[in-house]
């Protein structure tokens, strides 16, 4: 992995019952941070957004996880261009609805690129530095690095990289939401027993839109359901 390594030894910040890590990058905007090489690497930004006050009657969830490629951002595959980061529709509007009802907002990525080493951690870096700027603060991102073939349990559809997130949140996978545009970020959810919710998009199998137990059209009616945002009148959200 290339990665810029320095090893000294860090908490996650945020988290309740977090191991020692080995810091593996320090940029200007974030740490990165690794358990272990067959765990996921951790990214927590040095600044984030105070979350707003809850709104009423908000409920669950505590904290939304999102995929970042096909969801978030559009999939550009092997990208390492910072320029070509683009959001998905509405996904500023999902963001700011969840920083509106004090839910912190997380991505959990598949990124084998970086163990093929096409990808590295300072790219990554650079690739989320970006994405915050366009689609606002992001409280932790967790990413798988590892090969397909590698058999660890942090590329979705294993849990890992929910569990993650969810340990330096500070809440329980069962008070978080999975969004996502394929059916390893439903399973990922429901292996973690968080809940899934599907936002497909024009690459999405019918075949996994069809099996998923909850579907949006779009970010922003995903996340409106999720903090019970009431539909607005003629079926908008």
């Amino acid at each position: 992995m290339n990665s810029q390594a320095s090893v000294e030894s860090a908490p996650s910040p945020g988290a309740r019952s977090a191991r020692p890590a080995a810091v593996v990058l320090r940029s200007a905007t974030a740490t990165w941070y690794q358990d272990g090489p067959h765990e996921p690497l951790v990214r927590i930004p040095h600044t984030s957004a105070t979350p707003g006050a809850a709104v009423p009657g908000c409920g669950r969830p505590r904290a939304v996880l999102f995929d970042r490629d096909g969801t978030l951002v559009e999939d550009v595959p092997h990208n390492t261009d910072p320029g070509r980061i683009r959001p998905r529709p509405s996904a500023r509007e999902a963001l700011a609805t969840l920083r509106a009802a004090g839910v912190p907002a997380g991505v959990v990525s598949n990124q084998p690129d970086v163990g093929r080493g096409i990808l590295a951690l300072a790219q990554l870096d650079a690739l989320h530095a970006r994405m915050e700027a366009l689609v606002g603060p992001i409280a932790v991102t967790a990413v798988c690095p590892h090969l397909p073939q590698d058999g660890c349990g942090c590329r979705k559809p294993q849990p890992g990289l929910v569990l993650a997130a969810c340990r330096v949140l500070g809440v329980r996978p069962p008070e978080t939401a999975v969004v996502g545009d394929i059916a390893a970020d439903l399973g990922a959810a429901h292996r973690a027993g968080a809940t899934g919710v599907l936002v497909p998009n024009p690459a999405t199998r019918a075949a996994e839109t069809r099996a998923a137990p909850r579907t949006a059209a779009h970010l922003a009616a995903a996340v409106r359901a999720l903090v019970g945002i009431p539909t607005r009148p003629g079926g908008r959200t």
